[in-house]
């Protein structure tokens, strides 16, 4: 997976390569895009974590999450699906 980093800071990453991990076709991402219920987060390591950098990106129930290295390389991902924090 190649992620990009632009001059302004942001990250950029393929929205097939996204859609791929959520299990969803490239035009119902940008659907679900553009309804804003794809939502994302930086972290920035600290401590023993420093020169790192955490994206993560939710949709639903469905997570997927990246570590990169300080050369914005991908070291580690994950795609998740979150259980209910509802009780019944």
């Amino acid at each position: 997976m190649f992620v990009e980093r632009a001059l302004n800071g942001d990250f950029n990453v393929e929205s097939s390569e996204i859609a791929d991990r959520f299990g969803l076709s490239l035009p119902k991402l940008r659907h679900y895009m553009q309804l804003g219920y794809v939502t994302s987060s930086v972290e920035v390591g600290t401590e023993s974590h420093v020169g790192t950098t955490r994206l993560s990106l939710r949709f639903g129930n469905r997570l997927w999450r990246a570590v990169l290295n300080d050369e914005n390389e991908v070291q580690h991902e994950e795609t998740v699906f979150l259980r209910s924090s509802r009780v019944f």
